[in-house]
This record gives C-alpha cells, structure tokens and sequence, in this order.
C-alpha cells in the first residue's frame, strides 16, 4: 500500500452535506441519480452523479446527510456536470453504500 504524507490528506476537502434534491438520469450508462446536495453558506450547494439506485431510492436519499469530496474539477457526465464525488463503499455484490456521519453534523464540516 502506497503512504501519503499528512500534507497529501489535507488537500483534499471531505465535507458533510445534506441532499436536497433527487432527480432520474436516464441518459447515464449505469443506473444513476442526479443529486443536489448543501454544503452549507461557504461551498453551497453542489451537484452530482452517483450509481446508488441498488440501495436508495428517491425517498430514502431526500435530507439525508452525506460525505463528499468538493475539492475536485469540476466533471462532464453525459449531459450532466458533476461538481462534487460523493462517497461511498462497496458491498460485496457492488452496490455502494454511502458514506454519511452517524449524527447530524453542520453542512460543510469538514472531515477531521
């Protein structure tokens, strides 16, 4: 496994935000939903892509918090431009299950 410095880690900007809006993305390759997602006064809000539908359906994405990388360029997807990478780890069969605080935390913490 490759080490990064403490340096490296600190670049990248790994934030709570909180999904407030879902909508379809049928002209993704995969099973896709376009997300709106608040970060809070500072970043505001950002959008993105993310092939969660095996485990989260419209309801179950709306007001719930998340983590993401906001600090990335900015990403064409299709017709669609993803402003942020939200987080998520892979179950055994694939589906990604996302990465989120256990409590409410503000909109825009970042990851310490």
């Amino acid at each position: 496994m490759e080490q990064i410095q403490w340096d490296d880690f600190a670049r990248v900007q790994l934030c709570a935000g909180t999904i407030v809006e879902v909508e379809e993305f049928p002209q993704a390759r995969r099973p896709a939903w376009k997300l709106t997602i608040d970060f809070g006064d500072e970043i505001g809000t950002r959008r993105s892509s993310a092939q969660i539908t095996d485990l989260y359906d419209r309801e179950a994405l709306l007001g719930k918090q998340i983590m993401a990388v906001v600090n990335f360029p900015a990403k064409q997807i299709g017709p669609f431009m993803s402003e942020c990478l939200v987080t998520g780890m892979p179950r055994e069969d694939g589906a990604i299950v996302l990465v989120s605080p256990d409590e409410k935390v503000p909109n825009g913490s970042r990851l310490a």
